[in-house]
């Protein structure tokens, strides 16, 4: 462990120069006197290496010196393809061995190379996780990695919609989409996707696998995504939109419920609401994505979903005229567009 901080300390000095020591225990996160300690055992090791004292000061190499060793360890190696992934590799408990890896790429490029390589991490970052979400929270992401890695069988208790049950799975893959994991596993039936923050417990178990010839985790799960779009939406709803209304389907919709929306759209009525049709999941779906949408769609088929609408809207009429009113003040612009106005019926 200390031969590897000595090593740390020397490829920071090589990339960035001049450092002070409470900067180089920051990054190192140890105490600056164990830096000093550090330096001093560089030293002793004929590393050509002094510090100055003052405002301005800190530890630097004499000017030309370079060290070779900067070569990956096999861990390294492996998890090189993660190096431009710092959070998701975080989450997969690989975050030590990436930053690792990456003061080793730094200091090995040329001063112009380098420079150019931070100018990118500058200028562009890749945030997985969605808006409203912080990504998948799960105990079992590094264990679900190791023995997806060592190929090793897992015994794992689900929660899934049909409910719980426990099933051993040969982990093939991970796939982070949208800020959640999924673990591309057989189960006895051929591959398929579990959302990793749903297994409730997990057992890595002795036994190893052998993947399947030809398997290719991108190609699969290109397929599997072309798949479930196209399971997705198997029934339609025949809607009016007010303007306010098509403005804010772009919002929360799909890319598909938009598309469609838009192009089987009629003209505009003279209030500018326009009748249009839109694919839906399931009656349970539809019900809470156009409950979104507040006073600015009207469903008019089928009659199932437009009973459903209509039974919500009336518990809250129900609830809010007898609900105790808050003291006025300044509303969200979600609630001020969801403000049932009047408009015409069909």
């Amino acid at each position: 462990m200390r031969a590897s901080r000595l090593l740390s300390v020397l490829l920071l000095l090589q990339t960035h120069g001049r450092m002070t020591a409470a900067a180089l225990a920051e990054r190192l996160e140890v105490s600056t006197r164990t830096i000093y300690r550090d330096v001093e055992s560089l030293h002793a090791a004929g590393i050509p290496l002094y510090g100055e004292a003052g405002h301005a000061g800190g530890y630097q190499l004499l000017d030309g010196y370079r060290t070779r060793l900067t070569g990956l360890t096999t861990e390294e190696a492996e998890r090189l393809f993660l190096a431009g992934l710092p959070g998701p590799a975080a989450e997969l408990g690989y975050g030590a061995v990436v930053a690792a890896l990456q003061l080793k790429l730094d200091a090995a490029l040329p001063a112009a190379l380098r420079d150019r390589a931070e100018t990118l991490r500058q200028r562009f970052h890749l945030d997985t996780p969605s808006w409203y979400s912080d990504g998948d929270a799960s105990p079992y992401l590094a264990s679900t990695a190791e023995a997806v890695w060592r190929q090793h069988r897992l015994r794992v208790r689900y929660r899934s919609w049909r409910g719980e049950r426990t099933t051993v799975l040969a982990p093939y893959g991970l796939v982070l989409k949208g800020g959640r994991w999924y673990v591309v596993a057989d189960g006895g039936n051929g591959p398929a996707s579990y959302r990793v923050n749903q297994i409730l417990d997990l057992t890595a178990l002795p036994e190893t696998f052998e993947r399947p010839a030809g398997f290719d985790l991108p190609t699969w799960w290109r397929t599997h995504v072309m798949d479930f779009r196209a399971r997705l939406h198997r029934d339609e709803a025949l809607i009016r939109l007010s303007p306010a209304g098509r403005e804010r389907l772009r919002d929360i919709g799909s890319a598909v419920v938009v598309a469609r929306a838009e192009a089987g759209a009629g003209l505009p009525d003279a209030d500018g609401w326009v009748t249009t049709v839109v694919p839906i999941e399931s009656l349970t779906h539809a019900h809470g994505d156009l409950l979104r949408l507040g006073a600015q769609v009207e469903v008019l088929a089928p009659t199932e979903l437009r009973d459903l609408l209509a039974e919500t809207a009336a518990g809250l009429a129900a609830l809010y005229r007898t609900a105790t009113a808050p003291s006025s003040g300044p509303c969200s612009p979600e609630v001020a567009a969801s403000t049932p106005g009047q408009r015409p019926r069909p």
